[in-house]
C-alpha cells in the first residue's frame, strides 16, 4: 500500500540525519536511519559511557545564533532536561591557566611584567607591521595580537589539531575561527561584559558566556530524538554498513545495500537518500558509478582523526573549566575536558570526576594504533607531568577512537568538493549530502541540522528551493528562491562563492 509521499533513506545517526528523520517522521514521510555504530546514535555528537561515567566525544556546547535550531533542541528533548553551564575554557602554559578568550588584563599580568611588556610591544609592531591582506594563519593572527600572543596562546594548539605549521594555514581559517575577535575587542569586552539582553546575532561567539546542555550530555538530545522518530514510525538501526547505492533512473527510485554487523544483508528502496556518511565512502558506493573525475577527486579527500582517553580521578578541583587548551609542545595531548564541568550528573560517584584528554592524529599513525593501556598510560603521565593530577589520583581508564573527526582541507579540497558536486547534481538528483563529512566541510553540529532542515524542506517542496551550500558558520543560510539564485558550484560559480567552507588549507 503507498502512501502518496516520498519514502527517505537518511544514512548516518549524527545531528544532520537524525535532524532530517525527526522533521520528516513529523511529517509522516517513511524514514530509515542506517547508523555504522553498533552503540550510539549521535556521531561525534553522541555521549559515551565506562562504568557509569559519561563523557562527551569533543566537548558540544548547545548555543546557536539560529533561533530555529534552538526551538528544535528544547523540542526534540524538553527544557528540564537541559542545564544552562558557565562556558569557561583556559589556556594551559608554563604551569599556568590563562583566560580564552584572551582577557587582556589577565593574561598579562599572569605573564609577569617582563613578557607583558614584551606582548604589548610585539602587538604595537604587529598591528603597524601587519600585511594589508594576510595570506596566512601566522599572519593573521600576529596582525591581531603581536607575535608573542600567537606564539603563547595560538601556535601550539593549531600545530597539534591540524597536524600542520601555522605559517602553512591559510588566514581563512584564522578569519573564521576567531571571527570578530581582536585584543582590542577583547579588552572591551572585559570592561563591559555583554548583557543578559544583548540580541544573540550581534554576540561574537567565541565570548558567549553561558551555553544549554543536557544532563547526561548531547548523546541525550539524540537518543531521545531516535526514540521519538521510532514513536512516529521510522527506523533508527544501528550497526549497520551501507555497501552500496543503486540508481535507477527510469523509476527514480535508489536501492540502498545495506549489512548488519553479523554480515545478514538486506535491500531498501526509497525516492530519497540523505547521507551523512563520508563524501569519499559515498561516491565508492554508489551505483552506476560517478564519472571518472568525481571518483578521483572523492580518492583525494583525506580526514583528521582524533581519539579520547577519559580518566577517572580524585577530584582535587584543580581547575573547573569545560576544557582547557594544553599549549605545551613538551607534551602530545592538545585538550583536557573536564566532565564534571559539563554536567555534574555524568559523573556517578563523589569525590571522584573524569577527565577527557584528546589527541588529534591520523588513522593507522603511532598514536592511533598503540594499545588503550598504552594510551591511558600516555594520558595519565602528561596528566602528571602537567601537575593537573598527581600519580596515586588516576583511579581508571579508557579510550574512545574517533576515525574522521574532521575532513582535512587541504590547498584543493574545495576543488574536489566542486569536482564531486557537479557529478552527483547532475547524475543522482534525488541524493542530498549533509553534515560535516557528508558535505565535507567545517560543520558544527548547528550548522549540520540546518543543512538537514534545509534538505527536508527541498524534498516536501520537490524541487531543491533553498542551497544547504550556503549554510556557514553562524548557521545562517540563504532563502533567495532557486538554489542557483544562491550560487552554485554546479553551475561554474566558484566554490567559495557557493558556500564552500573558510577552513585550514595550505598556502
Amino acid at each position: 500500500m503507498t502512501t502518496g509521499k516520498p519514502s527517505v533513506v537518511c544514512i548516518g545517526a549524527g545531528p544532520a540525519g537524525l535532524t532530517a528523520a525527526y522533521l520528516l517522521s513529523r511529517q509522516g514521510i517513511p524514514v530509515t536511519v542506517l547508523e555504522k555504530d553498533p552503540r550510539y546514535v549521535g556521531g561525534i555528537s553522541r555521549t559515551a559511557e565506562y562504568k557509569g561515567f559519561a563523557f562527551d566525544i569533543g566537548g558540544h556546547r548547545f548555543f546557536s545564533k539560529s533561533a530555529q535550531i534552538e526551538a528544535l533542541w528544547t523540542d526534540m528533548l524538553g527544557e528540564e532536561d537541559f542545564l544552562v553551564r558557565p562556558r569557561k575554557s583556559r589556556i594551559y602554559y608554563r604551569g599556568k591557566l590563562f583566560d580564552y578568550p584572551i582577557r587582556a588584563f589577565d593574561a598579562l599580568s599572569k605573564l609577569g611584567v617582563v613578557e607583558a611588556v614584551r606582548c604589548v610591544l610585539s602587538y604595537v609592531q604587529g598591528k603597524l607591521s601587519a600585511p594589508a591582506i594576510p595570506k596566512t594563519f601566522e599572519q593573521w593572527v600576529t596582525g591581531q595580537f603581536g607575535r608573542r600572543l600567537f606564539e603563547i596562546f595560538f601556535k601550539t594548539y593549531t600545530e597539534k589539531v591540524w597536524g600542520m605549521k601555522c605559517s602553512e594555514i591559510s588566514a581563512d581559517w584564522a578569519a573564521q575561527r576567531i571571527k570578530g575577535l581582536s585584543l582590542t575587542k577583547a579588552i572591551w569586552h572585559a570592561l563591559l561584559p555583554q548583557h543578559a539582553g544583548a540580541a544573540r546575532d550581534k554576540i561574537i561567539k567565541t565570548l558567549v558566556n553561558s551555553f544549554r546542555y543536557p544532563r547526561r550530555g548531547p548523546g541525550m538530545l539524540w537518543e531521545a530524538a531516535a526514540a521519538r522518530i521510532r514513536a512516529g514510525g521510522g527506523e533508527v538501526s544501528l550497526g549497520q554498513t551501507v555497501r552500496s547505492l543503486e540508481w535507477d533512473a527510469g523509476e527514480r527510485r535508489w536501492t540502498v545495500g545495506v549489512a548488519d554487523a553479523d554480515g545478514a544483508e538486506r535491500r531498501l528502496v526509497c525516492d530519497h537518500v540523505i547521507s551523512s556518511m563520508p563524501m569519499r565512502e559515498l561516491v565508492r558506493a554508489v551505483v552506476p558509478a560517478p564519472p571518472a573525475p568525481a571518483a578521483r577527486a572523492a580518492e583525494a579527500l583525506r580526514y583528521r582523526d582524533f581519539l579520547v582517553v577519559a580518566l577517572v580521578v580524585q577530584d582535587r578541583e584543580l581547575f573547573d573549566d569545560n576544557w582547557i587548551y594544553i599549549h605545551d609542545p613538551g607534551v602530545k595531548v592538545g585538550r583536557i575536558q573536564n566532565f564534571r564541568s559539563w554536567s555534574p550528573e555524568m559523573v556517578p560517584a563523589p569525590g571522584l570526576n573524569c577527565y577527557g584528554l584528546e589527541y588529534f592524529c591520523f588513522e593507522g599513525d603511532g598514536l592511533w594504533t598503540s594499545s588503550d593501556d598504552a594510551l591511558v598510560r600516555l594520558a595519565s603521565d602528561e596528566l602528571v607531568a602537567l601537575g593537573l593530577a598527581a600519580p596515586d589520583d588516576i583511579v581508571d581508564g579508557t579510550v574512545v577512537r574517533q576515525p574522521k573527526a574532521y575532513p582535512v582541507y587541504d590547498d584543493c579540497y574545495q576543488h574536489h568538493v566542486a569536482t564531486i558536486r557537479a557529478a552527483l547534481d547532475a547524475g543522482y538528483p534525488n541524493l542530498h549530502l549533509v553534515g560535516r563529512n557528508g558535505m565535507h566541510k567545517y560543520n558544527n553540529q548547528d550548522h549540520a541540522m540546518m543543512t538537514a532542515i534545509l534538505t527536508v524542506k527541498n524534498i516536501l517542496l520537490g524541487r531543491r528551493a533553498y542551497d544547504v551550500w550556503c549554510v556557514n558558520q553562524d548557521a545562517e543560510y540563504h532563502e533567495e528562491g532557486e538554489a542557483g539564485a544562491s550560487g552554485d558550484a554546479s553551475h561554474g560559480t566558484s566554490p567559495a562563492a557557493a558556500g564552500g567552507r573558510l577552513v585550514p588549507m595550505r598556502v
